[in-house]
């Protein structure tokens, strides 16, 4: 049996989807009762038979996924109806596509080399349209919608330099360990497991309880949940049988390695607008280009890989020119600084490439923090986000994570942090 202890935490909610209420932290390792790497006999039975791919379909991580889809087709209202919604939006995996296609190869190869369903890969698609800037109302951020503690639990990093959340690697390996997680809590019942990623595997568990107490049947279908997530697991469902049916478009998007990852060691400065700009969209978790702190690696267009490798490898002194500088004075210390600053002892010591603790009476530090530039601007009648964001020549997305925004409305007196790179 499933244990009864959780431990409440922040809010999962989905920028799509919407989750309304609060996930619970995983606390041990249930007793598995079923093989996580396979899925149970009763998802498997009426699957539709998929046609052979062809050569030119095998170049396409959309029919890679299509080939490997095992949940059942269902028949179910919600599910029927979530199928409409697509088919009377032709465009809307138009837009999808382009979103995805930096990341949909690393997120199927990843759900491979567990074994899991490769339905799961589609998640990003039900909770933030594949955007890896997402940001929710109550704190869930990037594809896969994470929220602070779900994040923390699973080692996801969370600064004020870098957010793991809107990283494809760090948020993807967290997100999988979630599911396996959930799906052995479940007692190896997708669906379910799917449902308590979106709800809380509480209120999931609650709602099974409830069932059996009143002799009903406790698969997802017959479970009362909150509408929001009554709908999740169908939205996951109806996308899936739209590819395998092939009855809506989805571009193609090249079955190949997009993306290379390569690691950082301490912090980086790219002082060449050019390579930090043609990074930027591929790094959303750093989130003060062009200073890339705390981050464990930077992601490079796969093609550009050699390049960006060398590159760091030749930074052998960065440009500090922008940040600000202090000078060590008697009493001082690292801790001290840090505090007074607001800032990380690990974040100076990286910044300054110290390798202990030790610092001098009129030594020369550079602090992680852009000279002269962090502003306050208050929201005034007739701006918008777009208004502000070019004026300061910065860009939307930036705005709305340096001030967690979710939404694009802003109110008459708002205050909104600018961060603007010296010139």
């Amino acid at each position: 049996m499933f244990s009864n202890r959780f431990i409440r935490i922040l809010p999962l909610v989905f920028i799509l989807s919407g989750c309304e209420t609060t996930p619970d932290t995983p606390t041990s390792t249930p007793e598995i009762k079923a093989n996580p790497k396979t899925i149970v006999s009763e998802q498997r039975k009426d699957i539709a038979q998929i046609a052979p791919l062809t050569t030119k379909e095998l170049d396409d991580v959309w029919q890679r996924i299509r080939a490997q889809l095992t949940f059942a087709n269902s028949s179910h209202p919600a599910v029927q109806q979530r199928i409409a919604w697509y088919l009377s939006h032709p465009h809307y995996m138009d837009e999808i596509s382009r979103r995805a296609e930096p990341y949909l190869y690393h997120i199927v190869s990843e759900v491979e080399k567990r074994e899991l369903p490769i339905e799961l890969a589609l998640m990003p698609l039900i909770e933030s349209d594949f955007n890896a800037s997402a940001y929710s109302h109550k704190h869930a951020s990037g594809l896969w919608q994470l929220t602070p503690a779900i994040a923390k639990y699973f080692k996801v990093q969370i600064t004020p330099w870098y957010d793991g959340r809107q990283d494809v690697i760090d948020s993807t390996r967290a997100a999988l360990d979630f599911m396996e997680y959930l799906y052995k809590r479940f007692d190896g019942d997708w669906y379910h497991a799917i449902a308590a990623y979106n709800l809380g595997e509480g209120r999931v568990l609650r709602a099974i309880s409830n069932n059996k107490k009143q002799g009903k049947p406790t698969d997802f279908f017959n479970l009362k949940l909150p509408k929001q997530t009554s709908q999740y697991v169908p939205k996951l469902l109806a996308a899936a049988q739209l590819l395998k049916s092939q009855k809506m478009a989805f571009p193609t998007i090249s079955n190949s390695p997009t993306i290379a990852v390569l690691p950082i060691d301490g912090a980086v400065i790219l002082d060449n607008q050019k390579q930090w700009q043609q990074l930027e969209s591929l790094n959303h978790g750093v989130i003060r280009f062009p200073a890339i702190i705390d981050a464990p690696h930077i992601v490079v267009p796969v093609a550009e890989q050699t390049q960006f490798k060398d590159m760091l490898a030749n930074l052998d002194s960065n440009d500090y020119s922008q940040w600000q500088h202090y000078t060590v004075k008697r009493g001082d210390s690292l801790s001290v600084i840090a505090k007074r600053y607001k800032v990380g002892i690990s974040q100076l010591k990286a910044f300054n490439d110290l390798k202990s603790n030790t610092i001098r009476i009129g030594q020369k530090l550079v602090l992680p923090q852009l000279a002269d530039t962090q502003i306050e601007h208050q929201v005034k009648s007739g701006d918008s986000l777009w208004k502000i964001a070019n004026h300061y020549k910065v860009s939307i997305a930036k705005l709305k994570q340096w001030n967690s925004l979710s939404s694009d409305t802003l109110r008459i007196g708002d205050k909104l942090t600018v961060f603007l790179s010296a010139s």
